[in-house]
């Protein structure tokens, strides 16, 4: 059996009270304190819930970054807004890349679509024009009516064809 002197116990003793006490400030320190809407005082490892007020904590722990909660739109500080983050000004730079390249189809659309209006309106000239030859050279015109009958044009129904034409000349013709 080992004996053990009384300096061995004392140096365990003073050891265990030293590693006691260093373990306890930073077990404190680790802490937090506030009050809750209530008023009573809340002590925890974790911090309060979100939506305590600055005001009402009363201990944070040593080693904690505080993380800073996003304030309401009221409070919210003009000048802070404006200096965005690299991130966000990047972001904004491909929604505007996106915004461009949309207009840009946008405007490829509206200008092949007046395109094809155009050509629309020029082939309708040209059939117009070459109907109003046919009916200016007096050629006989035969035509099928609703009955399915084959009927020619008089010089009433010549007439009337000669001034509907003429009308869809002077709207494609431009």
């Amino acid at each position: 059996m080992k004996s053990t002197s009384p300096h061995s116990a004392l140096l365990a003793s003073l050891i265990l009270a030293s590693s006691a006490l260093v373990a306890t400030p930073s077990q404190a320190a680790t802490q937090w304190k506030w009050k809750d809407a209530s008023g009573a005082v809340q002590y925890s490892d974790r911090p309060p819930p979100a939506g305590t007020p600055d005001s009402s904590i009363l201990q944070r722990p040593a080693t904690s970054r505080t993380v800073q909660l996003a304030k309401p739109a009221s409070e919210v500080d003009t000048a802070a807004s404006a200096a965005k983050p690299p991130a966000a000004k990047a972001s904004e730079s491909e929604l505007d890349v996106k915004r461009r390249k949309a207009e840009e189809d946008k405007e490829a659309q509206r200008k092949a679509d007046e395109a094809k209006v155009a050509k629309t309106r020029a082939d309708n000239c040209a059939q117009a024009r070459a109907y109003q030859r046919t009916l200016s050279d007096g050629i006989r015109i035969a035509r099928t009516n609703s009955n399915g009958e084959r009927e020619i044009l008089d010089d009433k129904g010549r007439a009337d064809e000669q001034r509907r034409t003429q009308e869809a000349i002077a709207s494609n013709c431009k």
